[in-house]
């Protein structure tokens, strides 16, 4: 029978809850078990006044419209509060009843600058906390990598520094007294820099792309549950390989214990690194970067290099000693009879050059050895890196493609780190709903099988027992 439905009248009254409008496997009403909010109200009093003014919006509805919204992957305030007004799930979660007023968008703004970037950061570390006590970090393996934000800038308010650049060498040259020093030969390359979010730097993720204004995001994930341990926001130019010592000590804050095992990269691979994991007995999963299969050289592998003496032996046998040195490294030098007479010399330096050059960079040693793991890598090294890829890489992806992270919402490095703060707090809300429901039912299906594993073991023995004794008694009989 073919049904009708009839153009009803709106309701005056809506009987039973508002919850009960909502399924039961909605993300937000899963979270809202597990998103305790209890603390902030005492951590943001002291910056409202207690005696006078206007009564501002409760902090938990304001920075549960925010969570909303980047559950649903709304990153805007105005679509946001447009959404709110239709989106029972996000007035539920929030805590505004059906006929109550919405806040403005511009309050949500407000509020982002009333608060700043440390109280948001706050608010991830209460959910690597939350994580914690559900037992869904353990802190013993961790992945690390680094993505990159496009600014939200447009191309025509990138301006070149060139003005700055030579106001700078006036300056610099009205300065130096007359008839000393010389000017540099280099001229420093013009760098491009926006106007409207100079914070923003000029960077690229390949050599293959052209150079874009970028923030970048350094993030580390526990290996168990791929739970957010760590999250800073630097600008795009800034390697993310001079900041693992820095990101380590923050994620060992952040956990309450010492690391065992971390992964990162080729980009992380450089002796620095490897040198201040060796000293915290951290094992480091990192793959070095390939070295040219044919170099116009001889490459720097094939000289010997003598920590104890400070000297390197070339592949011909003559001694280099250290010429000077600096925090980048220690440049070794050949003398002159030893390379003009050498049998190597064409394939070692350039017709031009006088003698070879050796730089060695702290951590060099600790380099080799990491060199030589990663040419046969063990079991534990293979599974761990594939882990990485998709436990790390994957929670980058996650954030850029269902979270809004791929661009930022607002300009300035504070803005751009509270954005990525959220993201950071809502992919572990949604780790914390998930797991932490379920844990019990995944824990009894593990010993189901485990059970059932066990049980045709001993079926499959008291078979072969039997087989066997059958067997021996046709033989004897």
């Amino acid at each position: 029978m073919l049904g009708t439905q009839k153009r009803w009248q709106e309701d005056l009254f809506v009987a039973g809850p508002l919850s009960s409008l909502i399924p039961d496997d909605h993300i937000l009403k899963q979270v809202d078990k597990v998103l305790d909010l209890s603390w902030l109200r005492k951590e943001v009093a002291d910056l409202y006044c207690s005696n006078n003014g206007r009564p501002s919006i409760d902090p938990e509805s304001a920075l549960r419209l925010m969570l909303a919204g980047f559950f649903e992957g709304i990153v805007f305030d105005r679509k946001l509060m447009r959404q709110a007004q239709v989106n029972l799930a996000i007035r539920w979660f929030a805590g505004y009843r059906l006929d109550e007023t919405l806040p403005d968008h511009s309050s949500l703004t407000k509020i982002r600058q009333r608060w700043g970037e440390e109280r948001f950061k706050k608010i991830f570390l209460k959910t690597v906390q939350s994580c914690i006590n559900a037992g869904l970090v353990n802190g013993e393996t961790v992945h690390v990598d680094a993505t990159l934000i496009r600014a939200d800038v447009s191309w025509e308010s990138l301006t070149t520094e060139h003005a700055e650049t030579v106001i700078k060498e006036n300056t610099a040259e009205d300065d130096k007294p007359k008839g000393r020093g010389r000017p540099s030969k280099k001229q420093p390359k013009p760098k491009k820099r926006s106007t409207t979010d100079p914070d923003a730097t000029m960077t690229t993720s390949s050599h293959t792309h052209r150079m874009e204004p970028f923030y970048k995001q350094h993030g580390a994930v526990d290996d168990i549950c791929g739970v957010v341990v760590d999250v800073e926001v630097t600008t795009g130019e800034v390697s993310e390989g001079g900041q693992l010592p820095d990101q380590i000590k923050r994620i060992e804050e952040n956990i309450g214990r010492e690391i065992e095992t971390i992964s990162c990269d080729a980009g992380y691979a450089h002796g620095k690194n490897f040198e201040h994991l060796e000293q915290k007995n951290i094992e480091a999963i990192i793959p070095t970067q390939k070295e040219n299969s044919k170099p116009k050289r001889l490459p720097i592998r094939l000289f010997k290099y003598d920590a104890k003496n400070k000297i390197v032996k070339c592949p011909g046998g003559k001694i280099l000693t250290c010429s000077s040195h600096n925090e980048d490294g220690s440049i070794y030098r050949a003398r002159n009879k030893d390379c003009k007479y050498c049998s190597l010399r064409k394939r070692c330096i350039s017709e031009s050059a006088k003698t070879r050059t050796i730089k060695i960079i702290p951590g060099y040693e600790s380099l080799l050895r990491a060199r030589r793991r990663h040419k046969e890598p063990d079991k534990k090294f293979r599974q761990t890196y594939s882990r990485h890829r998709y436990q790390v890489e994957g929670m980058h992806g996650e954030a850029k493609t269902q979270h809004g992270l791929r661009r930022a919402v607002r300009r300035g490095l504070s803005n751009v780190a509270i954005q990525a703060y959220l993201t950071a707090a809502v992919i572990n809300l949604k780790r914390l709903a998930t797991y932490a429901g379920g844990l019990s039912d995944v824990f009894l299906g593990y010993l189901a099988n485990i059970f059932a594993v066990l049980t045709s073991q001993i079926v499959m023995r008291i078979f072969l027992t039997n087989r066997t004794r059958k067997l021996n008694w046709k033989m004897t009989g």
